[in-house]
């Protein structure tokens, strides 16, 4: 049996919003930069150089969350780190001037839906007085905020932080303590609730959250689970974090 909790640390995509995978260079971003740098690289070149971009940072991320202390680099190093190594001097720079606008353009889904039940599942745990923090890897978390504003759902946070913003990265544990201390609650009796086991579960238990809580997700799904990495609970989406809630003996009404 889980013990009741005090407070909910969520991620947020895959637990609070999930969005259909874009395309690896998006034409929006593509033509910003073309426009950005005066067409001194190539459209195709602009596009191949994103889409080998955004799968080098990707190892990159996976490789730092092995780390004992994993931390986010800064905007203007992950272009310059991974898209624009070979681009002109001058494009460079222009790129490294607009690094976090353009980073909010490559962070941010038009398709972004809450997920089922999400809604149902925060409005009680704010009724019976459940203090709620994001806690979220990020390119750019300004994305993940105007989001959650768009969507009514930023007023339910005590608090909400992004890798970029805070510069570490789940599964280091200091990204959760962060969260906890601005809920007020002691890690130990804080939910931890995400969508992936190497990240959220492990960081949970890096922490020392009261509960590691696993909700399904397409974007994760096919993660392997280590033994050692086992989530207490399992859940689908929303509707399931709500009936966890609900369970007999817990904190919020059925």
């Amino acid at each position: 049996m889980l013990r009741s909790p005090r407070a909910l640390l969520l991620d947020f995509g895959g637990v609070l919003a999930d969005a259909p995978r874009q395309p690896p260079a998006p034409p929006e971003l593509v033509r910003r930069l073309f426009d950005l740098i005066g067409g001194t690289v190539s459209a195709e070149q602009i596009a191949a150089d994103v889409t080998e971009g955004g799968r080098a940072y990707a190892r990159w991320r996976d490789d730092a969350g092995r780390s004992d202390d994993p931390v986010e680099l800064p905007h203007a190093q992950v272009w310059a780190n991974f898209v624009t190594g070979t681009w002109p001097g001058a494009a460079r720079t222009a790129v490294e001037e607009a690094a976090t606008p353009l980073a909010y353009a490559w962070a941010w889904r038009s398709e972004w839906q809450v997920r089922p039940g999400i809604l149902e599942a925060l409005r009680a745990a704010a009724v019976a007085d459940l203090p709620m923090a994001v806690v979220s890897n990020a390119l750019c978390g300004a994305a993940h905020r105007d989001f959650l504003a768009t969507a009514g759902l930023s007023d339910l946070f005590v608090a909400e932080f992004y890798s970029d913003e805070a510069g570490l990265r789940k599964p280091n544990p200091r990204l959760a303590w962060l969260a906890a201390d601005a809920v007020g609650i002691p890690i130990g009796d804080c939910w931890f609730v995400g969508d992936s086991v190497h990240r959220d579960v492990a960081c949970a238990r890096r922490a020392g959250a009261g509960a590691a809580i696993l909700m399904r997700s397409p974007r994760t799904d096919r993660e392997p689970s280590p033994p050692d990495l086992r989530p207490d609970a399992r859940i689908e989406d929303g509707h399931g974090l709500l009936a966890l809630l609900r369970q007999p003996g817990r904190v919020v009404a059925g």
